[in-house]
């Protein structure tokens, strides 16, 4: 393993920055975990770099003798933490393609969950390993939602986004092809009716939005249905993270295809 070049260190600075990381078409993945899933999943790898600390963390060994088939740096603890974009570094990133998928992935009687105006990284990501652990179809990513593909929006994944197709569109597109293919749009608001009195066994596409404004106008239209978690409790509100994930719990076990 060679050292890293001025170039390769200067496109992982870049890829911090969400217009130049867009620009480039590449994904920054940090943590033992997250660079696992990712070559799990075959992504595209274009290179890797460690440092002495990865053989000390649970799994880095095993990950380390992975990475020997790959085009790998190795560089000194120091230099890792100047490239990391986290506070603590495992001793391993990993730079590859940015995954793409296209609104033709919707299909009939197909689960999604649809994220519109989503601003905050940690609650996108924990959304986006929601949807895969409920075994959904797909996340499609509106207009105005947080890149997906930031680095802290796949560390707050724990690299689970690497696992579904996930699908950027205007919103206008969203909505034309969820129509065409007859899959209701559900939109997570506190006031809607409780998600346990509906049935979905044709597909569902739970829409979650924006942490403070809700989603927008021309969601709200459309939609199907407003749907709540029941709460009987004193709390007035859940995280939007939380709230998503509760919802698709029950979505996906109403179905009948948990």
């Amino acid at each position: 393993m060679a050292g890293l070049s001025q170039r390769r260190a200067g496109l992982v600075a870049k890829l911090r920055v969400p217009k130049s990381r867009v620009r480039e078409g590449a994904v920054l993945v940090e943590g033992v975990r997250a660079v696992t899933e990712a070559l799990e999943a075959g992504v595209e790898v274009q290179f890797a770099v460690t440092s002495a600390r990865l053989a000390a963390t649970d799994g880095g060994g095993a990950l380390a003798r992975r990475l020997a088939a790959v085009d790998a740096a190795t560089v000194e603890d120091g230099e890792l933490a100047r490239l990391s974009d986290t506070e603590t570094h495992q001793g391993v990133l990993l730079v590859c393609a940015e995954p793409s998928a296209a609104l033709g992935r919707i299909e009939p009687a197909g689960r999604y969950l649809v994220l519109d105006g989503i601003q905050d990284p940690g609650n996108a990501g924990t959304l986006v390993r929601a949807a895969v652990a409920f075994g959904l179809d797909a996340v499609i990513c509106l207009d105005g939602t947080v890149d997906v593909w930031s680095p802290k929006t796949v560390r707050s994944s724990a690299g689970m986004i690497f696992r579904l197709p996930v699908v950027r569109a205007a919103a206008a597109d969203a909505i034309d092809r969820l129509s065409s293919v007859r899959v209701p749009m559900l939109v997570a608001d506190a006031r809607g009716e409780d998600v346990e009195a509906r049935r979905h066994d044709h597909g569902f596409a739970l829409v979650v939005g924006n942490e403070g404004a809700g989603v927008r106008p021309e969601i709200a239209v459309s939609a199907a249905a407003t749907v709540a978690v029941r709460m009987p409790g004193p709390a007035e509100s859940l995280n939007v993270a939380m709230a998503g994930a509760i919802l698709l719990h029950a979505l996906t076990r109403e179905n009948g295809r948990d």
